[in-house]
């Protein structure tokens, strides 16, 4: 466990498990903790390297100016950590995160999974999003976790863990940001649009998303595999955003095969 400085901001990580370096990035809640469920199939075979990102978690509270900001604030937690080239699991944010990252420094990246993200800002984020933002603005943190259990699990996962859901968005609504940070990430992802340049991304890339995300629709992923050479494309048929959590043990499994025959 470690803090860094970076422009402005104190960012947290940790390094869990032994073996080559794997980046795990999370989506618009940024924290490391996201992972947790991955950790014990991944932590035998790999050095996961873990952030909370700026604006979250124990970094610091701080607006975010962009995703590529971000994706150099991963950079600086690979050098932090001794790594100079990882492969990399992105969900949602952390998936443009990764894509930023791999556009601008192809050689730190061993290999690229974009799980649940999106290519740009369309009218569908914005209205999605934009519901998010005024939650935060009513000062509602109650609202925007239980709204936010909405939008990354599927029905029969909510139906199946109401009371653990209600536990989880207790806690998250008493550990939200404020307004202005939270803004920012929403404002950072909805600026962000590569598609212009994924043709140029040269690193091993798999895009993976569920048949029934409404946070991150597949059109995007499939807009990601179609721009990005060579891509690997996986649907998951169910598992909605957050099937990393809600398909487990499947989600592992498709992960670990891809950097298995990457290693090979």
């Amino acid at each position: 466990m470690a803090l860094i400085e970076r422009d402005g901001a104190q960012i947290y990580w940790e390094a869990v498990g032994v073996g080559p370096p794997l980046m795990m990035v999370a989506g618009l809640g940024g924290v490391a903790t996201y992972w947790n469920p991955q950790l014990p199939a991944f932590s035998p075979q790999y050095r996961v390297v873990l952030h909370d990102q700026r604006g979250t978690g124990r970094s610091s509270h701080v607006p975010v100016s962009s995703v590529e900001q971000m994706a150099e604030d991963a950079l600086a937690v690979m050098d932090a950590a001794g790594i100079d080239k990882a492969f990399y699991l992105g969900h949602s944010t952390g998936g443009a995160i990764g894509t930023a990252l791999a556009l601008k420094h192809p050689d730190r990246i061993a290999g690229l999974i974009i799980n649940a993200s999106t290519t740009h800002g369309d009218a569908y984020r914005h209205k999605l999003l934009g519901l998010r933002r005024i939650l935060l603005e009513m000062d509602r943190p109650d609202a925007y976790a239980s709204y936010t259990s909405l939008l990354l699990y599927p029905p029969w996962y909510i139906n199946q863990n109401a009371e653990r859901l209600a536990a989880d968005e207790a806690a998250a609504a008493k550990t939200l940001g404020g307004a202005e940070v939270q803004g920012s990430r929403l404002d950072a992802i909805l600026a962000f649009d590569p598609r212009a340049d994924l043709r140029k991304l040269s690193v091993p890339t798999l895009v993976l998303c569920a048949k029934d995300d409404i946070l991150t629709p597949l059109y995007f992923s499939q807009d990601y595999a179609d721009r990005i050479p060579n891509a690997r494309f996986t649907v998951l048929e169910t598992g909605g955003h957050a099937a990393s959590r809600t398909v487990t043990e499947i989600y592992d499994r498709l992960i670990l095969d891809f950097l298995s025959g990457l290693r090979a």
